[in-house]
C-alpha cells in the first residue's frame, strides 16, 4: 500500500498540505507496521469542497447507475478481502481467520445488503390513499461525515458509505488513526469501482482536529458517527451550531439474562460472545445475569471458558482472541480489572497483567468477576476488553430491573427455553437490540442501534439507506409517484 501517507481526494490521491506523520502499532509486537499523514483544516475544507461540488450530479444518479457502480465496489472488495483481513488483523490485531472471516466477511455483507436494499427501495410514492395530489419525495441529505472507530473497522466503514452513496449523498471518510490501513485499503478499492469523482474522499486524521472540523463544517450536511459515548457527546454539540443531522452508534453495557431453565450452553456462549474480539465490541455480553438456582454453576462455567480461552498473536490462524488495539486501550483495561477487585468483586479467573507468557504486545487475560453489584464501576462502565462481570437475580422483574440499569441500551441478551417468557421479558428491555437464545441479529439486514446514550439512529438494510434521506412533501403532485 503505497498511498499510506496520502489522501484521497476529488477523485486523486494527494499530499497533505502540512506533514504531520503518525505511526501505527501492530499491537501483537508493539512494532510500527506503518506510518500515515494526519490531515489539517486544508485537508478537510478540500475534502468538504470536492464532495459539496459533486453532489449535485450525483444526487440525481440514476438506480441503475448507483446499482452498477455498488456491483463494481463488491466486486473489487470481495477480489481484494485477503488484503483486507491481512490489514485489519496487523492494524488492531483480529486474529486473521476472524479478520477474513468475519471482520471482512462484515463489509462485503453490508455492500451486497445495501445493493438489495436499493433495488427496492421506493423513493417517490403518494402520500396516501385519501389524500391524492400530494406526493412524498425522498432526497439525499447532501455532504455526508463519517468518523468510523478502530475495532470493526470494515464493518462501520461499509454500513455508512455503502447506504450513503446508495441514497445519492457524497461523502468524506475519517477513519480511527490507531486503525487507518484497512479504509486506505477501502479507498483504493472505491477508485477502482469507478466512482465519479468527489463522491467519495478519505482524510487520515485524529478526532479532535479532522473530527471535529467536520462536524462543525458549514458545508457539511450530516455526520455519522460511530464510537464512545463520550466523543458522541463532543461531536453533537460542536455540529450544533450548524444544524445538521447527527447519527450516532456509540457504546454499550449488554445484559445477559441467563433463566434457570436456558439450554446447557447459555454460559458458554455467552462468556464466549463477552471475550470474542478481545471484548471489544459495543454489542458484547458484558454483564451476565443469572437465575439464583443456577448461579454457581454459571459462574463455574464461565471461568473455565475464561481458562481455556487462548490468547495468541493476530497473525496465527487457529481458535483464540489476539490483543486489544493499542497500550492507551491495554492500560485502560488493566486500570478497570483492579478496580473491580479493588470494589470487592470476586475474581474467578484472569486479572491484571499481561496474558500467556508473550513478553511484548497488548494482551489481556480473559478475566470474570462474580458476585458484582450494581454500584461497582466493572458493572456499569463500558471496559471494551474480556472482561465479564456475573450478577445474580431472583425473579423475572429484577432481571429487567437490572438489565434496564444503565445508562446504555444497545443490545441485551436473553437465554430461556419458555418462548412466552422470552417474548415478555425482550418487550420490556429497553435497548435496540434483543438476542434470544444465541440468534444474532447482525447477521442480516436488520436495524443496528441503541437507546439511550447508546445512540440515536439505525444502521443496517433500508433503515441505514433512511439515515441518509430527507423527506419531502410536495402539493400538487399529478404525476405518478
Amino acid at each position: 500500500m503505497s498511498k499510506q501517507k496520502q489522501f484521497y481526494i476529488n477523485g486523486q490521491w494527494v499530499n497533505p498540505a502540512v506533514a504531520r506523520d503518525m505511526d501505527v502499532i501492530n499491537p501483537s509486537t508493539e512494532e510500527v507496521c506503518a506510518t500515515i499523514s494526519i490531515g489539517d483544516a486544508a485537508d478537510t475544507n478540500a475534502a468538504v469542497a470536492a464532495a459539496k461540488a459533486a453532489f449535485p450530479s450525483w444526487s440525481i444518479t440514476s438506480r441503475d447507475d448507483k446499482l452498477e457502480l455498488l456491483q463494481n465496489l463488491l466486486g473489487v472488495y470481495t477480489r481484494r478481502a485477503g488484503e483486507m483481513g491481512e490489514a485489519i488483523s496487523t492494524e488492531m490485531g483480529a486474529p486473521i481467520d476472524i479478520a477474513n472471516a468475519l471482520q471482512t466477511g462484515a463489509g462485503q455483507a453490508h455492500i451486497a445488503n445495501t445493493i438489495e436494499a436499493l433495488k427496492n427501495f421506493v423513493f417517490e410514492h403518494p402520500l396516501d390513499d385519501q389524500n391524492e395530489g400530494y406526493g412524498i419525495i425522498h432526497e439525499p441529505i447532501g455532504v455526508a461525515a463519517m468518523i468510523t472507530p478502530w475495532n470493526w473497522p470494515m464493518n462501520q466503514v461499509t454500513l455508512k458509505v455503502a447506504p450513503a452513496l446508495a441514497a445519492g449523498c457524497t461523502m468524506i471518510l475519517k477513519p480511527s488513526e490507531v486503525a487507518p490501513l484497512s479504509s486506505l485499503l477501502f479507498t483504493e478499492i472505491m477508485d477502482e469501482a469507478g466512482f465519479p469523482a468527489g463522491v467519495f474522499n478519505m482524510v487520515n486524521g485524529d478526532g479532535l482536529g479532522v473530527g471535529t472540523q467536520l462536524s462543525g463544517h458549514p458545508d457539511v450536511d450530516m455526520v455519522s458517527f460511530t464510537g464512545s459515548t463520550r466523543a458522541g457527546t463532543a461531536i453533537s454539540k460542536n455540529a450544533a451550531d450548524t444544524v445538521k443531522r447527527v447519527a450516532l452508534e456509540l457504546g454499550g453495557k449488554g445484559a445477559n439474562i441467563i433463566f434457570a431453565d436456558a439450554d446447557e450452553q447459555a454460559v458458554m456462549r455467552g462468556a464466549g460472545g463477552c471475550f470474542f474480539n478481545s471484548g471489544q465490541s459495543c454489542n458484547a455480553p458484558t454483564r451476565m445475569m443469572v437465575e439464583a438456582s443456577a448461579y454457581d454453576a454459571a459462574v463455574e462455567t464461565a471461568a473455565m471458558v475464561a481458562n481455556a480461552t487462548a490468547v495468541d498473536l493476530a497473525a496465527n490462524q487457529g481458535q483464540h482472541i489476539g490483543p486489544v488495539v493499542s497500550e492507551v486501550q491495554y492500560n485502560k483495561i488493566q486500570t478497570m480489572i483492579q478496580e473491580g477487585i479493588d470494589e470487592g468483586a470476586r475474581l474467578v479467573a484472569g486479572g491484571v497483567g499481561r496474558a500467556g507468557d508473550h513478553e511484548k504486545g497488548y494482551f489481556v487475560k480473559p478475566t470474570v468477576f462474580a458476585d458484582v453489584t450494581p454500584e461497582m464501576s466493572v458493572y456499569r462502565n463500558e471496559i471494551f476488553g474480556p472482561v465479564l462481570s456475573i450478577s445474580k437475580f431472583d425473579s423475572e422483574q429484577q432481571a429487567v430491573e437490572m438489565a434496564n440499569d444503565t445508562v446504555y441500551g444497545l443490545t441485551n441478551y436473553l437465554q430461556t427455553q419458555d418462548q412466552d417468557k422470552a417474548q415478555r421479558v425482550a418487550r420490556q428491555l429497553r435497548s435496540g437490540m434483543v438476542e434470544v437464545n444465541g440468534q444474532a441479529v447482525t447477521a442480516v439486514p436488520s436495524p443496528f442501534g441503541g437507546y439511550k446514550q447508546s445512540g440515536n439512529s439505525r444502521e443496517g438494510g433500508r433503515w441505514g439507506l433512511e439515515e441518509f434521506l430527507e423527506t419531502k412533501v410536495v402539493g400538487g403532485w399529478v404525476k405518478a409517484c
